[in-house]
Order: structure tokens, then sequence, then C-alpha cells
């Protein structure tokens, strides 16, 4: 399975950016859908994720500003990033949960200037 990112670059506070990450390869359902971020010194954390159902999980820090989806027909993850902040620049990686087995994307960079 591969995990292909796009969408990352630079914007200033307030603007917006769409990732988008692709799955290929051998896949028969994917359960879970998600995406993770780490910024400079920081551990890696959850942003959002989406199950198979449609259900969502979201940070505290991006609630009513970020929203995460899914196309299963293109097996693909969505991310829209609304209402940016300085503190939302890291690297993004995408993330998907096939049975019990974790695949993670390149990781795109997300840079907001203030």
């Amino acid at each position: 399975v591969q995990l292909q990112a796009y969408g990352g670059g630079s914007v200033q506070a307030g603007g917006s950016l769409r990732l988008s990450c692709a799955a290929s390869g051998s896949i028969f359902s994917i359960n879970v859908m998600g995406w993770y971020r780490q910024a400079p010194g920081k551990q890696r954390e959850l942003v959002a994720a989406i199950n198979s159902g449609g259900t969502t999980t979201y940070a505290d820090s991006v609630k009513g500003r970020f929203t995460v989806s899914r196309d299963n027909t293109k097996n693909t993850v969505y991310l829209q990033m609304n209402s940016l902040k300085p503190e939302d620049t890291a690297v993004y990686f995408c993330n998907v949960l096939i049975r019990t087995q974790a695949y993670w994307g390149q990781g795109t960079l997300v840079t907001v200037s203030s």
C-alpha cells in the first residue's frame, strides 16, 4: 500500500489549504483514514480522522477550523484547513488503517506565517 499526499504549501494566517492523500495498492477496504502532524521539536499528533462509517475525530486545537472527509471510490482522504494559524505549521502525514496495519504517507509541509 502506498500513500501519496498533495496540497501542502505556505499561507498567511487566516488562509486556507486543502490536503489530499490517495492510497493505492492491494486495498480491500480502509478502516480509518486520517492526518497527523509534527511540528519542529514536538511529537507527532493526531489532527483528524474518519472511519469507514463517516465518523470523525478532531484534535481540540483544530475543531471548527479543519474538516476531514474521504472518497471511498478513490481511496482518498482530504483535510480542508481554514482559518490557519502559525501554530498549525508542521509536516502533515496521512495515515490509513487497513485491518490492523497502519500505513503512512511521506509528509507534506504546511507553513503558516503571521
